[in-house]
């Protein structure tokens, strides 16, 4: 410009995408589930104990309630990962039978059921529920997120100290 101004450039669009490197993906991730923790830490399992929702402990092997969120969606899961077939069916067929039990403590019945999946290289069994469109890098989402995680991982501890003694 002959004025000496640089010229501005303004873009306006209801949607951008943010690039990250790996570490700093990795840092936000982090952070959201460093958050989710602090948010979690008062909240005791239904018999009255702290519990580390994140890493929430079923006390049967290969038995575990999973929370995962990335780019696309937010997914809490209940995965059934046995090396034993045999026995990761039986646990995946007692948990068919407790599906109406399921769907009244989640207060939903559109839960994905699959008897065998592959994920991260293993045959696994999961009964998993997704929110699609939030992006763990956007800070944002992590409201949502949350408001999707926390009332089910909360309602799965709640089934699970009714149930357990069925898979001991």
């Amino acid at each position: 410009m002959s004025n000496g101004r640089k010229p501005l450039l303004i873009v306006s669009c209801a949607f951008y995408t943010m690039a990250y490197t790996r570490e700093e993906a990795s840092k936000i991730t982090q952070s959201f589930w460093t958050s989710f923790g602090r948010y979690m830490q008062p909240v005791t399992s239904v018999d009255g104990l702290p519990v580390n929702w994140i890493n929430y402990k079923t006390g049967i092997n290969g038995i575990s309630f999973k929370m995962d969120a990335d780019r696309d969606q937010a997914m809490i899961m209940i995965q059934l990962s046995h090396s034993n077939t045999e026995l990761r069916h039986a646990h995946y067929e007692q948990l068919v039978q407790l599906k109406a039990m399921l769907e009244e403590a989640l207060g939903e019945d559109d839960w994905l059921w699959k008897a065998d999946r592959e994920l991260n290289g293993r045959i696994v069994s999961t009964v998993s529920k997704s929110l699609e469109g939030v992006n763990i890098l956007r800070q944002t989402d992590w409201p949502t997120i949350i408001s999707f995680l926390k009332p089910r991982i909360i309602a799965l501890d709640a089934l699970w100290s009714t149930v357990k003694h069925s898979f001991e």
